[in-house]
């Protein structure tokens, strides 16, 4: 199978599985865990942070910064098609309180003067508005680089209302490298920002939260209360550390397959995609002519090939590690002809 569904369905590597299986162990809840340890504070180097903690998930990275940062009546500002709003089961209103003040914009990014559109007032009619979130890269968005510009530009305006800003960075090494940009560059505007290890960087769980050391102190208390203490988590850390070793500079190699399916798609009648903005690892495509979406999937499953169908016509393929160019190219001629059919 062409596994093209997502980059969460990579397999560990067989150095990563070695690294996992030799890792030293200990207590995560206690500090003990000396992996876990050394990859917190290699993450909060990365994103020139002071501190940092290990999660299960990216979503719980999200949830637990909108508990530090939210109030439950508090408000959130964020982009309408992002992971909080549709993929993380009404978690900040489930687990916060908190309320979300959605900005219409443009492949998941928005601009600062939307962002000064959607303050309030301040009056005590109205929920107080506590924090800016932006996805980088977008996911819904077609796996969209925010410019760090115009980054700079949208925590500014947070900042002046007194918001603070946070970043779900689901593919946040996917932006350094398409944008050419470090890390921390990309992260310097943001109270706290995560990055996610079981999606390009091929590591099979977890996700790191970094921030001040008393929003990471704050963090754990919020880590504990739902459930995710994970105690000897080395053996998963050690998977994330080798993929900061080994996964990152190769992620290049999933932008170039995601422009080559992309620009091979194009030439299939009956299927649209814009080719000229795929720039990470994620393309999004429309089938037409009447044809369902969730049909084509099973037919391309027929074939080997396994992609994301969300909608009637909507649909998704995501390049990893695990696929390959010559992979690439029989996904290509499957779709094809599934779309002859």
């Amino acid at each position: 199978m062409i596994d093209l569904y997502s980059d969460t369905h990579t397999r560990p590597t067989r150095g990563m599985r070695q690294a996992m299986a030799e890792a030293e162990v200990g207590d995560e809840q206690q500090m003990a865990d000396p992996t876990v340890n050394a990859l917190c504070e290699r993450v909060a180097d990365l994103l020139d942070k002071e501190a940092a903690v290990f999660m299960p998930s990216g979503t719980m990275c999200n949830q637990i910064a909108f508990r530090v940062w939210c109030r439950p009546g508090d408000e959130m500002i964020l982009e309408a098609t992002t992971h909080p709003v549709h993929a993380e089961t009404g978690g900040p209103a489930g687990n916060a309180g908190v309320m979300l003040r959605l900005i219409q914009g443009e492949r998941g990014m928005f601009t600062g003067p939307q962002v000064r559109a959607a303050l309030r007032h301040g009056t005590r009619h109205e929920p107080r508005q506590r924090l800016l979130a932006i996805e980088n890269t977008t996911n819904f968005g077609g796996g969209a680089v925010w410019p760090v510009p115009q980054i700079e530009e949208v925590t500014g305006v947070a900042r002046e209302a007194g918001l603070a800003c946070h970043l779900d960075g689901a593919r946040l090494m996917n932006a350094a490298i398409a944008g050419n940009r470090s890390a921390s560059e990309i992260c310097a505007p943001f109270d706290s920002a995560w990055l996610d290890f079981s999606k390009g960087l091929g590591a099979p769980v977890g996700g790191v939260l970094a921030g001040s050391r008393d929003f990471i102190d704050e963090a754990w208390r919020f880590k504990q209360m739902m459930g995710g203490a994970m105690r000897q988590a080395g053996i998963i850390a050690a998977g994330c550390l080798y993929a900061l070793d080994h996964h990152v500079e190769r992620l290049a190699e999933d932008h170039a397959n995601a422009k080559r399916l992309a620009e091979g798609l194009a030439e299939i009648p009956g299927i649209a995609v814009d080719a000229a903005n795929v720039e990470t690892n994620i393309l999004w495509f429309e089938v037409e002519g009447g044809r369902d979406a969730r049909e084509v999937a099973r037919a391309l499953a027929a074939e080997g090939v396994a992609v994301g169908a969300f909608g009637a016509s909507r649909m998704r393929a995501v390049t990893h590690l695990d696929v390959d160019a010559a992979m690439i190219d029989r996904a290509i001629g499957a779709l094809r002809r599934v779309m002859d059919a």
